[in-house]
C-alpha cells in the first residue's frame, strides 16, 4: 500500500514554546523545515499560567529574544499587564513579567509562523522516530505517512502518554483536554532512550462576575512599561494596563483539605509522576507547611475577551466537590463560580543526562530534544531550550560548528548544563539561585552578552546589531569619562552631598567615586555634571550598574576566569574512565556514565568529588606532556 513521504531539512516535533522556537531558527537560516502538532489550534498554547517572566524567568526571555528568539517579541504584542518584580534589591535579580491576553499570545505566534518562509506546519501525531545505523533519517506519523529528515527535534511538552487528573476522575488527554500523544514513547524506548514520568498541576479557572474585589488587595502593573525584545520601542507599548489581585488563604481552607486528604490522587498513590518541587499544589503547601496561616493567592485575567480568571498559587488535584468548597473559603470567592476544575497532569519525559550540551541525543545523530520534554517546567524553560536545540540541528545540517553556551555567558547556559550534567528527579525550574555569577547574567545585560552570538549564528539583523554596538560603546566611553572627571570642594558639592545626606568632601574626587556611595547614583549626580553626554535610558542604567558594581563585577570577571581555565580542559567523550588509578570507584561509575565533555562539566557531577577532579587534573597533564 502507498504511503506519504516528503523530505525536510528539520522536523520538529511539537508547537508549544519550544517547538515554535526551534522550528522559526530553523526556517529562518534558509532549511526546509516542518512543524507537527495535534492540533494546529494548540499552537504557543499557555496551558497553565497566563504570563511570561518572572523570577530568572524574565532573564530567560530576555537573552532568547537577544539571540534571535521570538518569545520577547510577541508577549511585547500581547501582554495586558508588566511589572518589574524585585526592583527593591539589586539589580541581579531584577526580573521583567508579563500578563498575556492567552489566545492573542497564541494566535499572534502562529500568524508569525504561518508566515515564515521555508515552514511548514502539519496537524498529525507522530508515532515513531526512524533510524539508520544510530542517525536519524525521519519520522512516521500514526497514519503512516514517512517524513524524510536530516535532523528531528522533539518538543513534545506535556502530551505524550498525558492524563489529567482530579479526584476520581482521570482523562487520558493532554493539558485543556487536547488529544494526547499515546504511540511515540513505545517508539523513543524502542531506541534505548529512558524515560521518566514527572506531573505537573494548575488551578481552577474562575468567571470574572462572580468574584468580589472589593474583599482582595488590587495589583497595578507599572507606570512605565520596560519591553522584554530589545528590538520593540519602549514608547510603542505605553498602554492602559488590567489589574490583577491579591488575596490568601485561611485555616478554613487548610481545614477542608486536611479533612479531605485521603481523597486526593497527590496522597493516595493514584498519581504515580513526580511533581515540581517549586510550585506546589495547594494540598502540598498545606501538609508541607502546617505553620503557615495562610498562602498567596493572585487573580489574574487570562485575556482581554474573557471573565476568565486564573487562581495562581492554589494548584490542586483534589476531587471537584471539595474544589468547590475550599475556592469559596477565600476572602472574594465567597460566590466563585468555576469554569474549569483544576487537576494534575501526568507526561512522559526523557532522562536529560542522555543528552550532550548540544541537547542532541548522545546515541543518536541528528535527533535533538527541547522544553518540558526535557524534564524542565516552565514556558520560558521550555523556548529557551527549543531554541538552542534548533539551532544545533540547524548547525548540524549547515555543517558548522554547534552553539554552548556555558555558566558564566547566560541562564539559559546554567539551565541546560544542570540539565545534561545532574541528575533531575523532578520537573526542573529555574532560579536565580542557580546562577553563580547572577551579577554579570542580570536581565538588563543580555543583548550587550548575547546579541553577537546571535549575529553570528544568523538569527540577529545587522541593524541589531550595530544598535547594540553602538550602545556598548556609548556605555564605555561614558563610564571612562566619569573616571576621569574630578569634581573639587566648592560650596555647590558639599550642598549637593548635604542634600541627600552624603559625607562632605574633604578633598577633589572623580564622579565615579561619588556614584558608588550607597546613597547616590549616576541619575541624581546630573547637577554637578555640566558635561553629561545624551544616552539612552537603557545605556545610562548600564553605566550607574558598572560603576555602582565595579568591585563586585570585576571579582566575579576572576571567578569567571577561573571556571573558563576549567571549561577549557576538554575530555575526550568515549574515554574509559577506568583506566585512571585514584578515581574513587563512584566517579569511575559516574564519568563512564555521562562522558563529560569538559573538567569543567566532570566537576558539577554529581559523586565527582574536587579530589577526583585534582587526579583528572594530574592525569590530563601527563598524557599532554608525554603526547
Amino acid at each position: 500500500m502507498a504511503v506519504l513521504e516528503e523530505y525536510y531539512d528539520i522536523i520538529v516535533v511539537g508547537a508549544g514554546h519550544a517547538g515554535c522556537e526551534a522550528a522559526l531558527a530553523c526556517a529562518r537560516l534558509g532549511l526546509e523545515t516542518i512543524l507537527f502538532t495535534v492540533s494546529v489550534d494548540s499552537i504557543a498554547l499557555m496551558p497553565c499560567n497566563p504570563n511570561v517572566g518572572g523570577s530568572s524567568k524574565g532573564h530567560l526571555v530576555r537573552e532568547l529574544d537577544a539571540l534571535g528568539g521570538e518569545m520577547g517579541k510577541n508577549i511585547d504584542k500581547t501582554f495586558i499587564q508588566s511589572k518589574m518584580l524585585n526592583e527593591s534589591k539589586g539589580p541581579a535579580v531584577h526580573s521583567l513579567r508579563a500578563q498575556a491576553d492567552k489566545q492573542e499570545y497564541s494566535r499572534e505566534m502562529r500568524k508569525t509562523l504561518e508566515n515564515t518562509d521555508r515552514l511548514t506546519i502539519r496537524q498529525a501525531e507522530v508515532s515513531e522516530i526512524v533510524t539508520e545505523d544510530s542517525v536519524i533519517s525521519g519520522v512516521k506519523t500514526v497514519s503512516g505517512a514517512f517524513y524524510h529528515g536530516k535532523a528531528v527535534v522533539l518538543a513534545t511538552g506535556t502530551y505524550l502518554n498525558a492524563r489529567c487528573i482530579f479526584g476520581d476522575v482521570s482523562n487520558y488527554t493532554g493539558p485543556n483536554g487536547l488529544q494526547a500523544a499515546n504511540h511515540l514513547t513505545d517508539s523513543l524506548k524502542s531506541h534505548g532512550i529512558q524515560m521518566f514520568r514527572f506531573k505537573t498541576g494548575t488551578p481552577a479557572r474562575v468567571d470574572r462576575r462572580s468574584l468580589d474585589f472589593s474583599r482582595m488587595e488590587e495589583q497595578k502593573g507599572d507606570e512605565t512599561i520596560v519591553p522584554f525584545s530589545f528590538s520593540t520601542d519602549p514608547d510603542s507599548i505605553q498602554k492602559p494596563q488590567v489589574s490583577c489581585w491579591l488575596t490568601y488563604t485561611n485555616e478554613e481552607t487548610h481545614k477542608i483539605i486536611r479533612e479531605n486528604l485521603d481523597r486526593s490522587p497527590l496522597f493516595s498513590g493514584a498519581i504515580e509522576g513526580t511533581g515540581p518541587r517549586y510550585c506546589p499544589s495547594i494540598e502540598d503547601k498545606v501538609v508541607k507547611f502546617p505553620d503557615k496561616d495562610r498562602h498567596q493567592i493572585f487573580v489574574e485575567p487570562e485575556g482581554l475577551y474573557t471573565n476568565e480568571m486564573y487562581l495562581a498559587g492554589m494548584s490542586s488535584s483534589l476531587p471537584e466537590d471539595v474544589q468547590h468548597a475550599m475556592y469559596k473559603t477565600v476572602p472574594g470567592l465567597e460566590n466563585v463560580k468555576i469554569v474549569r476544575n483544576a487537576y494534575a497532569i501526568e507526561y512522559d519525559c526523557i532522562n536529560s543526562l542522555q543528552l550532550k550540551p548540544t541537547l542532541e541525543f548522545k546515541k543518536i545523530k541528528g535527533l535533538f530534544s527541547g522544553g518540558q520534554f526535557n524534564g524542565s517546567s516552565g514556558y520560558e524553560e521550555a523556548a529557551v531550550q527549543g531554541f538552542m536545540a534548533g539551532v544545533n540541528a540547524a548547525m548540524s545540517v549547515l555543517g558548522r560548528d554547534p552553539y554552548v553556551l556555558d555558566r558564566s555567558q547566560a541562564y539559559i547556559g546554567v539551565l541546560i548544563d544542570d540539565l545534561v550534567t545532574k541528575e533531575n528527579h523532578e520537573p526542573y525550574r529555574m532560579m536565580t539561585s542557580r546562577a553563580e555569577y547572577r551579577l554579570l547574567l542580570r536581565q538588563d545585560n543580555a543583548d550587550l552578552r548575547l546579541r553577537q552570538i546571535g549575529y553570528e549564528i544568523g538569527l540577529v539583523s545587522e541593524k541589531d546589531y550595530q544598535k547594540t554596538l553602538q550602545k556598548k560603546q556609548d556605555i564605555e566611553a561614558e563610564i571612562k569619562r566619569l573616571e576621569h572627571t574630578t569634581v573639587g570642594v566648592h560650596p555647590q558639592v558639599q550642598e549637593f552631598l548635604e542634600k541627600h545626606q552624603s559625607t562632605p568632601l574633604k578633598s577633589g574626587t572623580t564622579l565615579s567615586e561619588l556614584i558608588k556611595r550607597p546613597e547616590l547614583d549616576y541619575f541624581m549626580l546630573t547637577e554637578l555634571d555640566s558635561e553629561r553626554p545624551d544616552l539612552s535610558k537603557e545605556a545610562a542604567e548600564q553605566v550607574n550598574i558598572n560603576v555602582k558594581y565595579e568591585g563586585y563585577i570585576r571579582r566575579q570577571k576572576q571567578q569567571v576566569e577561573q571556571f573558563k581555565k576549567l571549561e577549557k580542559k576538554r575530555l575526550d567523550t568515549e574515554f574509559d574512565y577506568r583506566q585512571i588509578k585514584g578515581l574513587r570507584i563512584e566517579a569511575v561509575q559516574k564519568l563512564n556514565l555521562y562522558k563529560p565533555v569538559s573538567i569543567g562539566q566532570a566537576s558539577r557531577i554529581s559523586g565527582v568529588s574536587p579530589a577526583d577532579i585534582s587526579v583528572l587534573l594530574v592525569y590530563f597533564a601527563k598524557v599532554d606532556i608525554n603526547s
